[in-house]
């Protein structure tokens, strides 16, 4: 008997007031490692209405003017419509930045220090970071986020264009994916909600989107006489951004990883620099899982691995393959500890993370992306893993 059910999984636009918040942190990192490649750097911001607050702990040589980062990157994202409350030359920003604590930077350090264990760098906080790859798609991630990043990404391509003068910056989109025996065989649902000027009627929106967008970027043989389309379900929505609602660093962590299909640890990704095992850590898994799966010794696989702060090893590393494994978990497992090192100064320079590519992470996904500065998307250890495992 066929196992059949729904998944559905939803992204966010870059105008989204969580991700405005998440571009400026992710803004503030890259200008950090421009001058200064060994920045500490845990940067989160809040919006509201034409209100920027700035704040964390950032220990560098650069000279960073806060204000003007963030309206650069409020610029970019789009928000510079004078109908907008919420506008890139308008917005007050308030900074709130202090140094990072010494008994943080101790635990970090490659040096010792009274009652740290070793001399090593250790992890930069405790907690467990997950990685996550399948099968399913060419990217080796889940359907249904990447298809609903698809939606995000080419409403944004086609507003930056300026082709659709209505379009404005906030949007958010999900899909709802048919799986049988756990292969995706149908679209059951798509919603988009997108901000737009107030002289538009609906029903142009909502053939816009459905023609130009939905039908552009999903994959036809999915798309049936039964999927459904909820194109600005609610009938209107002109008030957008951080003016209809306020916006937070790092509130949207399953948008920025597998969502849902994979585990997500305890932190978030978006203003902060790789000694933070959050975002690094996090990193490696992917690579690690994507690795496993492009080598064939599974369909899926998802890591976890655990830090204490201060500690330079992983205090665990588990891995599962959800019954697709094509050989015993605990040699894949050998395999993959032979191969990979989990310490957090190795983790940075087996992935070369101290270089100012983070703005290119923070929308549309962490993950699953062909951009060749994002080394965790590499394939590059599948030889290697082969070999470990004879």
């Amino acid at each position: 008997m066929s196992k059949r059910y729904i998944f559905s999984s939803e992204s966010v636009g870059e105008g989204h007031p969580d991700k405005v918040c998440d571009t400026i942190s992710d803004y503030v990192l890259d200008a950090c490692f421009r001058e200064d490649k060994f920045g500490r750097v845990a940067c989160e911001c809040f919006v509201k209405s034409n209100l920027v607050v700035v704040c964390g702990e950032i220990t560098t040589k650069a000279k960073l003017d806060y204000a003007a980062i963030a309206r650069q990157a409020i610029r970019d994202i789009g928000y510079v419509n004078d109908d907008d409350v919420f506008h890139a030359d308008k917005v007050f920003v308030n900074v709130y930045v202090t140094t990072q604590s010494p008994d943080i930077a101790q635990g970090v350090d490659a040096r010792k220090a009274k009652g740290k264990k070793t001399a090593k760098q250790g992890a930069g906080d405790q907690g467990l970071m997950f990685g996550y790859a399948c099968d399913e798609t060419p990217e080796l991630m889940p359907a249904p986020i990447m298809f609903a990043h698809r939606l995000g990404r080419e409403l944004t391509r086609i507003r930056k264009t300026g082709k659709v003068p209505w379009l404005r910056p906030d949007a958010k989109s999900q899909v709802s994916v048919i799986y049988e025996d756990d292969r995706p065989v149908a679209i059951s649902n798509v919603v988009i909600s997108t901000q737009h000027t107030a002289d538009v009627e609906h029903a142009e929106i909502e053939k816009f989107c459905i023609e130009h967008v939905i039908k552009k970027v999903l994959p036809k043989e999915l798309l049936t006489d039964r999927t459904q389309y909820l194109v600005n379900p609610t009938g209107r929505f002109v008030v957008g951004g951080p003016q209809g609602d306020s916006g937070l660093t790092g509130r949207k962590i399953i948008v920025d990883t597998y969502g849902g299909m994979g585990r997500h640890g305890g932190g978030a990704f978006s203003g902060k620099d790789p000694t933070k095992v959050d975002r690094s850590a996090a990193y490696m898994g992917r690579w690690v899982a994507k690795n496993v799966v492009a080598a064939g010794l599974a369909s899926r696989c998802e890591l976890q691995f655990a830090y204490a702060i201060g500690h330079p090893e992983p205090v665990s590393v588990h891995l599962e393959t959800f019954g697709t494994a094509k050989a015993p978990e605990d040699k894949i497992v050998r395999a993959v500890n032979r191969v990979f090192s989990f310490q957090p100064a190795d983790i940075i320079e087996q992935l070369d993370l101290r270089r100012p590519i983070y703005a290119k992470t923070t929308n549309y996904g962490h993950f699953g992306k062909s951009d060749p500065d994002l080394t965790w998307e590499r394939t590059d250890k599948v030889a290697a893993l082969k070999a470990a495992m004879k």
